[in-house]
């Protein structure tokens, strides 16, 4: 299934045309109607030869309902573009094909309309050279010319097959699995509520689907769909599609809000774009000028800021960013239009390269030049580089939905970027669909793990006398995802450029040293504990003469060993003590308090502490007033 659009100049006979082709007049308003002239979007639907099913959206011609045009062509696969042979190419019809080509709409049909009107054949020949040289260097370039009468008759049958072949060798909407339907039409009927309209697009909706409406964050619940008056369960990328939804009153919904399932979508307020101007408009784009977008159904005013030039002229191509008054909803690589607001006047548009723009540019950095440049190649490599690149780090599903590449491309796309290392995996993760894989670029896998070095150093700076930073305080300071923390870490771990000791992180190479003065305040302490090893100065007495920090460092160090919260040993005296301890209870099959006590000639203030310490290493195990050997297996 597909959606055509119809595009020409005003009373062209757009129309008429959609009506005798499908029974169906797409004019429903009762303005329309009297006028005689499509001032809103309408809607219609047909089926061509070979069974394919097709919605049609038609659009106004007149140059003063120009942007409701706009709003009606986003979406299609295809375009009607309808000439009157009787007038020839004219102002809209070419306004209407400098939109199209904007928009790369890259199939279509030209209907050359109202045939009955002209006798002379050389006039028809005459009027198709015409369109052929307005045509030429656009994306319409290879379009059929069909000659019709809406009156007679003639010529629809070659219509009808002209859009058949042309559609055939459209593919068909991918599925991205994040579905979006910008709604273009909100309208409610008794004992049903809510309905919107809109081609939907990325995904499908299901009946039961619960919904959000953006940029509001409406929450409602999808009641009934609807595709060309049949209901269905599901609706695919690429249909118009009539969505029932309960919870949401019209009045909260408007033209240019998107339909979508809670989460997919962000709103923004400011992108970046690649933009092409339009040529012959009457004056070059300036920068900080105010312009208006038109995305898929909606409409708002904003700011454009040129990146890498002062100006843009006629027919000039440009990077730039767009800040908005109010909050969008688009995804990278949706095409866009720009208007000048008054007096009005179609300026040109291109692409979204940027949905989220973290900041604003400095106009002229290079850097910035240079990724906007790789994101607007098209290469699917390339694209994908630039959106992990950007984001720093992103699961895997994230990646394929930035990157709007079918599910098979953009597999193939991940694993030669795989292959090739520009691209690695740093972490996974579990969810309902399975694993799901953390990706980064290896600039960035490097440049991360050079910055968790350089945490690690300027923790040593900053306290020289600890022995290292807790791996948790590392990990906080880090800030990345918990998985990504773990593989970086663990990568500099195997290459033995961090080391890990009681979850303690330190460089290699680090050591603690004391300054001069310090070094004199541990060689008093020192003193002390020579002096009387087996009775030595208490934790209080230390931290009295050398100050806590300095007092830790020994500890962290090594030079002192401390068994409990006040009793502390130097640490050969300890290695001396402990093997002696071995001995006795190897000797005489266990040890008491006071046999440690007489065997040291020392306090039960310290005997005690000591073989309670040797009890919680596994060295010791008490078995009533005594201590025995730690069973081994």
């Amino acid at each position: 299934m597909f959606v055509i659009g119809t595009a020409g100049h005003v009373d062209h006979g757009k129309s008429t045309l959609i009506e005798v082709l499908t029974g169906i007049n797409p004019d429903r308003l009762k303005e329309e109607i009297l006028r005689e002239m499509t001032i809103d979007l309408g809607f219609a639907w047909m089926e061509l030869p070979g069974g394919v099913e097709v919605g049609i959206v038609d659009v106004p011609g007149h140059r003063d309902f120009i942007e409701n045009m706009l709003a009606g062509v986003g979406g299609i696969d295809a375009v009607l573009f309808v000439i009157a042979a009787d007038e020839g190419v004219m102002p809209q019809t070419r306004e209407h094909l400098l939109i199209l080509d904007i928009l790369q709409i890259q199939r279509g049909v030209i209907a050359l309309t109202k045939i009955d009107l002209i006798e002379d054949p050389e006039w028809l020949t005459l009027v198709e050279s015409e369109i052929r040289d307005a045509v030429e260097h656009t994306c319409l370039a290879s379009a059929p010319i069909v000659p019709v009468s809406a009156k007679t008759g003639e010529g629809l049958l070659e219509l009808r097959q002209s859009l058949s072949e042309c559609l055939q060798e459209t593919p068909p909407k991918a599925d991205l699995g994040r579905p979006r339907l910008p709604v273009d039409r909100v309208f409610s009927l008794t004992g049903f509520g809510t309905i919107v309209t809109g081609t939907l697009q990325d995904g499908s909706l299901k009946v039961g689907d619960e919904i959000e409406v953006l940029p509001r964050g409406l929450r409602g619940r999808i009641r009934g769909l609807q595709t060309h008056k049949r209901k269905e369960e599901t609706a695919k990328p690429g249909r118009r599609t009539a969505v029932n939804i309960s919870g949401i009153n019209t009045e909260q919904i408007q033209r240019g809000d998107v339909i979508s399932l809670p989460g997919l979508y962000s709103p923004t307020q400011r992108v970046d774009a690649l933009l092409r101007v339009a040529s012959g408009i009457e004056s070059a784009l300036q920068h900080n000028m105010e312009i208006k977008f038109f995305h898929a159904t909606s409409e708002v005013i904003g700011r454009l800021r040129l990146l890498g030039s002062d100006e843009l002229k006629a027919g000039e191509e440009g990077w730039v960013q767009i800040e908005f008054r109010q909050p969008v909803v688009v995804a990278k690589g949706d095409r866009y239009i720009l208007r000048r607001p008054s007096p009005p006047e179609t300026l040109g548009g291109g692409l979204i390269l940027e949905a989220h723009s973290p900041r604003r540019y400095k106009r002229f950095a290079p850097e910035v030049l240079e990724r906007l440049k790789g994101l607007s190649t098209g290469d699917p490599l390339g694209v994908m580089v630039q959106i992990i690149q950007q984001a720093g780090f992103l699961t895997e599903k994230e990646v394929f939905q930035a990157a709007r590449l079918d599910a098979q491309l953009a597999q193939e796309v991940l694993q030669g970027l795989l292959e090739s290392n520009r691209v690695v995996v740093v972490g996974e993760e579990s969810s309902r669909s399975g694993l799901n894989r953390w990706l980064t670029t290896r600039k960035i896998f490097n440049r991360e793990q050079e910055r968790l070095v350089d945490l690690v150093r300027d923790f040593h700076q900053q306290s020289p006398l600890k022995r290292g930073i807790p791996r948790e305080a590392l990990k906080n300071r880090a800030g990345l995802p918990p998985k990504v923390f773990q593989s970086l870490y663990q990568g500099l771990l195997n290459e033995q450029r961090l080391v890990e000791e009681n979850l303690i992180v330190r460089l290699p190479q680090h050591t603690i040293r004391f300054s001069p003065p310090q070094e004199r305040l541990v060689h008093q302490l020192m003193v002390q504990f020579s002096a009387s090893p087996y009775n030595p100065p208490t934790v209080r007495d230390c931290c009295a003469l050398v100050g806590d920090e300095i007092f830790q460092a020994l500890v962290d160090r090594g030079d002192l060993i401390q068994v409990s919260a006040e009793v502390v040993f130097r640490a050969d005296t300890y290695q001396e003590m402990l093997a002696e301890v071995k001995a006795m209870i190897r000797q005489h099959g266990s040890i008491t308090v006071a046999q440690f006590r007489d065997r040291f000639s020392t306090s039960r203030k310290y005997a005690l502490p000591f073989l309670e310490h040797l009890d919680q290493r596994r060295i010791t195990v008490r078995d009533g007033d005594s201590r025995k050997l730690f069973p081994t297996k």
